[in-house]
């Protein structure tokens, strides 16, 4: 995942080859909470790794419920629809998909809690839920603002002489929330003089778990139901667990009498269909050599956003399924404009917003109102980030109508932090003029898919110009390996230390029985094209040889200095060297970065500092490391190396003729990344944030 705090994604062209989706959001904390309602152990499978599942589990454990890995399965141990622990305060960030659920079971449970999440979560409404379970008798008081969070649950004494009524218009969670916590209501103690069911003693059986101790539970819908496809995906699970829901079309719902949580006592979670949108918009919009294939949903997936494959087959993608899988290829082109009612497929209609940047002609979007009480107001985010790269955008209370740029610009994408505005705007990289994007808090992508820009990376594919390098040359101990790093972990680019693979070519050729002379050349570079060489997790594997220490000696050093001298060996690295050139960008340091392995990168820097500030550098480096050193040799050392590597008739150490000069001998690292970053930000052409 990208920790920066921002993501510039270079003009994009084409894509290519398989994505794994992870696992949904909206099925991973449906499973989980089902799982902690029901007697016994779950295991649940191809569980979501990502903020809101974390937060679910977080209270889970809060609340009593055991939780713990099985290899890459996940085990749930319930409560057996009792009472959880009787106090407890939850944190439950920004996942809607934990607050209205755990407020509805809670409350039916009973106890004494305590629910809170980040403030985007306090400004998302939750009276209407609050309102319906009050109808049961529930004691639920608002902390802050009325109708939203923070909440505080009380002990109450149950009763059910009515049905219940929520409204249906907001947000489909609400009876999502009643239709998982209902069940639960005959674990309850009954009032006295009447039982949970709301009948008088004479006319109840014994309350005997869930609703058999009365009769049936009816849950009435007040108003349209938006959001229809995420009330499937409840009814599905809550027939996995045992409950089987009577409903009269979308109005009315029963939850027959003797209903039970039963643990399937195995279950599998399907890829999140919300998430394959964007890889389905991708593949329309570049896919024109092969389909893009998207693996872990098909078609017959439970979740209503696979509708979204109708919207692009609409708009001109070419769309294949399999059981488990989905290949999309460009189709028409530009893809045609759209108009449609998107309550269907409420958080996979944002694509649609994007990919009418490829249309020929305005697209409209219409009954999106729940959009505004999301992670953000998402079409007010909509609007205002498409107009930044030149569409023609008009928003109202429900709807979006997107015209494509007449002339697209590069822009600073702000993600409100929301990751389906941050995942949507990713797409805007495959503009036909090459406009650069920069993607603002991409780590906000954590909350469903940790892993997004990674994954559109291995697929997006561009010209190797396209790909950003900044160069870092030097002499030796310089500084120049700390300050590249560092400007990589900044920029989230890609990290060469060149200097490492001249290290490891020496390393390789002395324990092979190589004399690293003129004489060996040739068999030390054939050696040098095929070395299998790995950089992961800050380890330098050559092959399962961990090498790591042992390219770092002094010795090392030396060695790397001749075998770069020899004009067969650099040739046969240049390659290798240029393979690092991988989207987003690369930060490369060396000696000839600037100068013959990426001539054409965009910011080069030669760092320098005098050999006596250089000496001590290394000096206190080998101190720290508990290698004995005496100052003068280390000075006497550098300058010698200073002499090879700039004598040598190949690629010798000099700084490229456009190369900016930085002289770190007075600053420390912070500084020279930050004079670093000053100068690729004045490098940049994005619009206003």
């Amino acid at each position: 995942m990208f920790n920066t705090e921002f993501l510039d994604i270079p003009p994009l062209e084409t894509a290519a080859g398989t994505v794994r989706l992870p696992g949904s959001k909206s099925i991973s904390n449906r499973v989980l909470l089902l799982a902690a309602l029901c007697e016994g152990t779950t295991t649940v499978h191809d569980l979501l790794d990502s903020d809101d599942t974390r937060v679910m589990l977080d209270a889970l454990r809060a609340l009593g419920c055991g939780v713990r890995h099985d290899g890459d399965a996940l085990q749930v141990t319930g409560l057996g629809g009792r009472p959880p622990a009787p106090h407890a305060r939850l944190f439950l960030g920004n996942a809607g998909t934990a607050m209205r659920p755990l407020t509805a079971a809670l409350a039916v449970l009973g106890g004494d809690f305590e629910l809170s999440g980040v403030a985007r979560m306090h400004e998302r409404p939750i009276g209407d839920l609050v309102d319906a379970l009050r109808q049961l008798g529930c004691r639920i008081d608002y902390l802050g603002t009325e109708g939203y969070p923070p909440l505080r649950i009380h002990p109450s004494q149950l009763k059910l002489d009515a049905p219940i009524q929520v409204r249906g218009d907001v947000s489909s969670q609400f009876l999502t929330a009643l239709l998982m916590a209902l069940p639960l209501v005959g674990h309850r103690a009954p009032t006295p003089g009447t039982d949970v069911s709301g009948l008088p003693p004479e006319r109840s059986a014994p309350p005997r778990g869930g609703p058999s101790a009365g009769h049936d539970i009816t849950i009435e819908v007040v108003g349209e139901l938006i959001s229809k496809p995420y009330i499937e995906i409840t009814l599905k699970l809550l027939q996995r667990f045992g409950i089987s829901v009577q409903r009269d079309g979308w109005q009315r719902f029963v939850i027959p009498a003797g209903s039970r949580y039963v643990s399937p006592g195995s279950l599998h979670v399907e890829a999140d269909a919300s998430s394959a949108s964007y890889f389905v918009a991708l593949g329309a919009i570049a896919a024109q050599v092969a389909p893009l294939r998207i693996e872990g949903v098909g078609e017959a997936s439970i979740q209503g956003d696979i509708r979204f494959i109708d919207a692009a087959r609409q708009m001109g993608a070419v769309v294949e399924s399999g059981p488990n899988h989905l290949e999309v290829s460009r189709g028409a082109w530009p893809l045609r404009a759209i108009d449609l009612d998107c309550n269907h497929i409420p958080d996979a209609a944002m694509t649609l917003a994007v990919m009418a940047l490829y249309a020929d002609g305005p697209s409209l979007l219409r009954n999106i109102a729940s959009w505004r009480v999301k992670e953000t107001d998402r079409i007010a985010a909509m609007a205002a980030e498409l107009r930044k790269l030149g569409a023609q955008v008009d928003e109202g209370p429900d709807f979006l109508r997107v015209a494509p740029p007449a002339d697209w610009k590069p822009a600073r994408i702000h993600t409100y932090d929301d990751h389906r505005v941050a995942m949507c705007f990713s797409l805007a990289a495959f503009n036909p003029v090459g406009a650069h994007l920069r993607i603002l808090d991409p780590k906000c992508v954590a909350k469903t898919f940790p892993d997004y820009f990674e994954t559109l990376f291995s697929v997006a594919r561009t010209d190797a110009a396209h790909v950003p390098v900044i160069c870092v040359d030097g002499p030796t101990a310089s500084g120049k390996g700390t300050l590249a790093s560092e400007l990589a972990s900044r920029l989230g680019y890609h990290y060469l230390d060149s200097g490492a693979l001249y290290r490891i070519t020496a390393f390789a050729a002395v324990r092979a029985g190589l004399a690293l002379d003129v004489a060996h050349e040739h068999s030390i570079a054939k050696m040098a094209e095929t070395l299998p060489v790995r950089f992961t997790g800050g380890q330098v594997l050559l092959g399962e040889l961990d090498v790591t220490d042992a390219i770092r000696t002094e010795e090392a050093g030396m060695n790397a200095s001749r075998v770069s001298a020899l004009p067969a060996v650099r040739t046969a690295l240049v390659a290798l060297q240029q393979s690092f050139r991988r989207l987003p960008g690369l930060v490369a340091d060396g000696r000839d970065m600037g100068t013959v392995i990426f001539p054409d990168a965009p910011l080069k820097v030669y760092l320098t500092a005098s050999a006596v500030q250089r000496a001590e550098r290394r000096h206190k480096q080998l101190i720290s490391k508990g290698i004995s050193a005496k100052l003068a040799d280390l000075r006497a050392d550098l300058e010698a190396r200073d002499l090879r590597d700039s004598s040598r008739q190949v690629a010798p150490l000099k700084p490229a003729e456009d190369a900016l000069l930085l002289d770190n001998s007075g600053q420390s690292i912070e500084e020279s990344v930050a004079q670093v970053v000053q100068w690729w930000e004045r490098k940049q052409a994005f619009g206003s944030a």
